[in-house]
């Protein structure tokens, strides 16, 4: 099933239920998808999809924490709950392990030896990471890798 039918189906048992908060996220998703697809005139793969999700699942992220910092418990809370639905839409995350293993894998075939070499292995990893790991934990992890 593809992600339009899925948001769909999911929009419409959302408006029945009268879940205002998952309807108002699934409706932030199909926006996002919706732009992105006029920005680049054609339907989306599932890469693109996953770059989406992905940076929604970032843009609340940091919201939370700004507003937590604020002490903005209400705005903290509205956040946590997009956040969870948006998450709904993504595969399975890679775990821990799987994702050094893949690191690993990658460092050798760039031949990167220091971390002056991260933006090349970054440039071959992210591609095949986009939506099942977080991206900013990929960066510290292959710093450290490449730093070891």
């Amino acid at each position: 099933m593809d992600i339009n039918t899925k948001l769909n189906d999911d929009m419409i048992i959302a408006a029945k239920s009268k879940d205002k908060i998952r309807l108002s996220a699934i409706r932030l998703l199909k926006t996002a998808l919706h732009n992105k697809e006029i920005n680049l005139m054609r339907p989306l793969n599932e890469s693109e999809v996953l770059q989406v999700l992905s940076s929604m699942i970032k843009q609340r992220k940091d919201s939370i924490e700004q507003f937590a910092k604020g002490g903005r418990t209400d705005l903290v809370e509205k956040e946590e709950a997009e956040l969870k639905v948006i998450q709904e839409f993504m595969p399975a995350q890679l775990s821990e392990d799987e994702v050094d293993a893949l690191i690993r894998k990658t460092i050798e075939e760039a031949g990167a030896v220091s971390i002056k070499d991260m933006g090349k292995v970054m440039k071959i990893l992210m591609p095949k990471l986009t939506g099942i790991a977080d991206g900013k934990i990929v960066g510290e992890k292959v710093r450290a890798f490449l730093s070891q």
